[in-house]
């Protein structure tokens, strides 16, 4: 059994609010009983890509006594990323990485377009992820990024998701050893599937999306838009079983 913990959009930016929300699930994993086996973070680990945020995200990452994998979203610089957080030169190609913990394989891919708040992912991430998993083959793998790529039902989100997914399905689909995926950019809780395959999307720790349902859309939503950023922060753990079954479970961090 593997267990995985998931947080994304922590939104460092010097400040000590949103500083005070990633510190609270960071206490959270610190607190538990058992150790999972790694911790992924979905993007928007910054606020606005400075280094001064990426030497904040250092710190309180380091402070895990777990394995972490990391990967940069629409929030985040790629030279500064680069730089800080995996100590090499800077550059603005995208920041695609992979690793391995418990036996698996876990594939960070950039989907990231400088300038854009939606995502993609280029041919250049394709090809490389798909040589991630020929040679992961007969491992469990789990593929990451930031941006979603299916529609998720709601209006502002859907129009700042990952653009031309087919290609990702294509390769997902040529590999069975892909447990699921994962991702954030959402600031909400949600599962569904893509390319036949669990997707997962990560509570925001900075804030919550508000759904169309609960607000009455656009028009129901309170000054400065769909975003709560009055209720708890919240992560996901993610149990693999045996048979590469996905069982996710969801806790908020008061």
């Amino acid at each position: 059994m593997t267990v995985l913990a998931h947080l994304s959009d922590l939104h460092l930016d010097g400040g000590p609010r949103n500083a005070d929300r990633a510190a609270r699930v960071v206490r959270h994993l610190r607190d538990l009983r058992v150790p999972v086996d790694a911790v992924l973070v979905t993007g928007d680990l910054a606020d606005h890509g400075d280094p001064a945020e990426y030497a904040e995200v250092a710190e309180l990452l380091e402070s895990l006594p777990y394995p972490v994998f990391h990967c940069p979203g629409n929030h985040d610089d790629r030279a500064a990323y680069r730089s800080v957080l995996l100590g090499e030169a800077p550059s603005d190609a995208p920041v695609n990485q992979a690793g391995e913990a418990a036996g698996a394989v876990f594939a960070l891919c950039d989907t990231s377009v400088p300038g854009r708040g939606s995502g993609l992912m280029g041919e250049e991430t394709i090809a490389w992820l798909d040589e991630v998993l020929t040679e992961a083959a007969g491992r469990p793998a789990f593929v990451a990024f930031h941006h979603p790529p299916a529609v998720l039902h709601h209006p502002l989100l859907d129009e700042i998701r990952q653009h031309e997914a087919a290609r990702l399905a294509e390769v997902v689909a040529r590999h069975p050893d892909v447990v699921g995926l994962f991702c954030g950019h959402a600031h909400t809780p949600a599962v569904t599937t893509f390319a036949g395959r669990p997707l997962v999307v990560a509570p925001g720790v900075v804030s919550s999306l508000t759904l169309p349902w609960e607000t009455g859309g656009e028009a129901g939503w309170a000054e400065g838009g769909p975003l709560d950023y009055d209720r708890p922060p919240a992560l996901a753990f993610h149990v693999t079983d045996d048979q590469h079954r996905l069982t996710t479970h969801f806790r908020l961090c008061p």
